[in-house]
């Protein structure tokens, strides 16, 4: 029987993060698996929670996926957060990897098998503008992003077009975000899906005065209008709008969605396989919305190893809807990472090899080492902290 012998963190700097790679080693000899934990500005925290959870693991069988994820989010007195989920998340990728390296198949057969024979991909456009950290950036850099997509085979992507601003937004504000949705939308075409992330800049009022000014532009959805933890006021702002609303980039628990669900609060969820508890906590969460037909379309604008773990479960989760990945980054994703998967017409198709098909160059990922994420400390004309 296979047993776990050590797990191991590799931190890479990445600009704007830094992704956290787990790796899982096991007593049989070149018998492995990787997972991603990253969670910005609580880099070494997770570090230190992967090696606190990994105290639960040694020894034990890594085939065991759901009794090991059930150890890890209940086995210690004190349960979840951000940095525990995370570093959960993390582990429990590195064990269905290693699961489908032993058995010699992909991990979308082991979720299921496939529910389609492609995964639609779309273009997370970060700021627009290199020089912008986060924030709306002017039109114009946008529309050159979104042509450089489209002219690459994308037929969906996402910006921000919201600026940081007041709890209710100024006519500045609102003129400003449909100029930039106006230019996006004139330069792409009618038929290209825009999303619009509000990063949970706005109030719920905020909110339907942005989505009433940008509709005629036809976002696909708004994503996390507000900040996290009120379904209710949510389901305020999805019913004012005559267009989707997702979220769940920043939910952490099974009930958090399921509250949400009941809630009626989105049309689209968003779980994040490297904070919600991995895979297995993402299949549950796919079974629960399913219950009430929502969709998950996947939060990812983290490291590669997160990427290829999202499309595979893509390609086996029925209401899987599309899968966010985030390009703008870093040049040197594929020196570090052998195995990511082409985008062909802004689809990815089934890989063959085991387990996520995936592995590190560890001396590449090592000369981009751990660096203190930028700090963002954004105050509004009133000296007031932002939400940003």
């Amino acid at each position: 029987m296979v047993r776990i012998r050590a797990v191991e963190t590799l931190i890479v700097n990445a600009k704007l993060r830094n992704w956290v790679f787990v790796k899982v080693l096991t007593d049989e000899p070149g018998l492995y698996g990787w997972g991603e934990a990253t969670l910005e500005w609580k880099t070494r925290a997770v570090a230190g929670a992967v090696e606190d959870l990994s105290q639960l693991l040694i020894g034990r069988d890594p085939l065991d996926t759901e009794r090991l994820w059930q150890l890890m989010n209940r086995g210690q007195f004190f349960q979840g957060g951000a940095v525990t989920m995370s570093a959960l998340s993390g582990i429990d990728q590195a064990l269905w990897d290693i699961k489908g390296r032993f058995l010699g198949t992909p991990c979308w057969q082991l979720l299921g098998g496939l529910a389609r024979n492609r995964v639609r991909m779309y273009d997370h456009l970060g700021g627009g503008d290199a020089s912008v950290v986060y924030g709306a950036a002017s039109g114009d850099n946008f529309a050159q992003a979104a042509l450089e997509s489209v002219a690459e085979g994308f037929t969906a992507l996402k910006i921000l077009a919201v600026p940081m601003g007041l709890a209710l937004p100024t006519a500045d504000g609102i003129r400003r975000a449909a100029e930039t949705m106006a230019s996006v939308r004139s330069a792409v075409g009618p038929d290209v899906q825009i999303m619009v992330d509000l990063h949970g800049r706005t109030t719920p009022a905020g909110a339907i005065a942005y989505g009433h000014a940008l509709a005629e532009y036809d976002p696909w959805f708004f994503e996390e209008p507000c900040q996290p933890g009120n379904p209710e006021t949510l389901a305020d702002v999805a019913r004012a709008l005559p267009f989707a609303v997702a979220t769940g980039e920043r939910l952490i628990s099974l009930q958090e969605f399921r509250d949400h669900l009941a809630a009626r609060s989105c049309a689209v969820l968003q779980p994040d396989v490297c904070h919600v508890g991995g895979p297995t906590a993402v299949r549950k969460i796919a079974a629960m919305a399913e219950t009430w037909n929502v969709p998950l379309a996947p939060h990812n604008p983290l490291g590669p190893i997160a990427t290829v773990v999202n499309q595979h479960i893509g390609f086996a989760t029925p209401n899987f809807l599309i899968q966010e990945v985030m390009r703008a980054d870093v040049p040197w994703r594929e020196d570090v990472l052998q195995g990511i998967l082409p985008i062909i017409d802004g689809h990815v198709f089934p890989p063959t090899a085991p387990g996520w098909g995936i592995e590190i160059d560890e001396t590449a990922a090592v000369s981009h080492g751990y660096q203190p994420e930028p700090l963002i400390d954004v105050d509004g004309p009133d000296g007031a902290l932002l939400d940003w």
